[in-house]
């Protein structure tokens, strides 16, 4: 296929969503195919369920639970849904699991798409709002059920800190200032992490609080995956600092699962 051409009135600049409009609309994440029958209350569509972010002293943690469900069945259970948006930061999914995952590769080469044209990465801020337009233009399709809810963190190299934003199905976007969370079990991440998050957090210590986010909100929303381990499966943990987006090896979500097991639901000493 032939790089499309445009003429100097009509160059897209370093919008890839912009170039896809011009030369291929089909392949854009709010193409709406199928009119009113895409709609979920005629197919089985997959959910993603709980993510969640926080702030540490020399960046931020994000995570997923692994499990996708279709209604009251468990659709998949190694789904991942924590993704590298660039070198210094990151995205998670929770919503409609096809459309998600879409958009999250279209971000992830819009990003790369900018930084190719200008020469230069987009801040952080110009990151969030990126996303946050494609939020916006999945409207369509979230009002026919296919929610798509990501959310956002990041290591500023301007101000040297992670920081975290939310989002709502209009494309609307919030800077959080420690810690976020959604998808179905995300109160009850948020209530965990809001109980054990300060300000001097060390990344083990994050990192021990959001799978122990995860692991209560396992707990009480059947959704929400917590670990598997008669298959090994675990939570998908990754770290933004200044050095960039790192995943967290298995085993050390594993060890960290094993101590929060071990204290008994809520993190107390068993």
């Amino acid at each position: 296929m032939a790089l499309p051409l445009f003429s100097p009135g009509d160059d897209p600049g370093p919008s890839f969503a912009a170039v896809l409009r011009r030369a291929d609309p089909q392949a854009l994440p709010a193409q709406l195919v199928g009119g009113a029958s895409a709609a979920t209350g005629d197919v089985a569509v997959r959910h993603g369920t709980t993510v969640v972010a926080l702030r540490f002293v020399d960046g931020v943690v994000m995570a997923g639970d692994r499990r996708a469900t279709e209604g009251n069945f468990i659709a998949h259970r190694s789904m991942e849904k924590v993704f590298p948006a660039d070198r210094h930061s990151a995205v998670a999914i929770a919503g409609a699991a096809g459309p998600a995952v879409q958009m999250v590769k279209l971000f992830q080469t819009q990003l790369e798409h900018y930084e190719k044209v200008e020469g230069i990465a987009l801040s952080l801020e110009g990151k969030a709002n990126q996303l946050g337009q494609m939020v916006r233009e999945h409207l369509p399709m979230a009002y026919q059920g296919l929610v798509v809810v990501p959310l956002f963190a990041g290591f500023d190299l301007r101000r040297s800190q992670g920081r975290i934003f939310t989002y709502d199905v209009t494309g609307g976007h919030y800077e959080e200032t420690d810690h976020a969370a959604t998808g179905s079990g995300g109160r009850d991440a948020r209530t965990t992490v809001k109980l054990g998050w300060h300000p001097e957090l060390s990344k083990a210590a994050a990192i021990e609080l959001a799978v122990t986010a995860l692991y209560n909100a396992a707990d009480e929303d059947s959704a929400t995956g917590g670990p598997d381990l008669v298959r090994g499966i675990y939570p998908v943990v990754a770290t933004v600092t200044e050095t960039g987006y790192e995943q967290v090896p298995a085993d050390e979500v594993a060890e960290r699962f094993a101590d929060v097991v071990a204290r008994g639901i809520g993190g107390r000493a068993s």
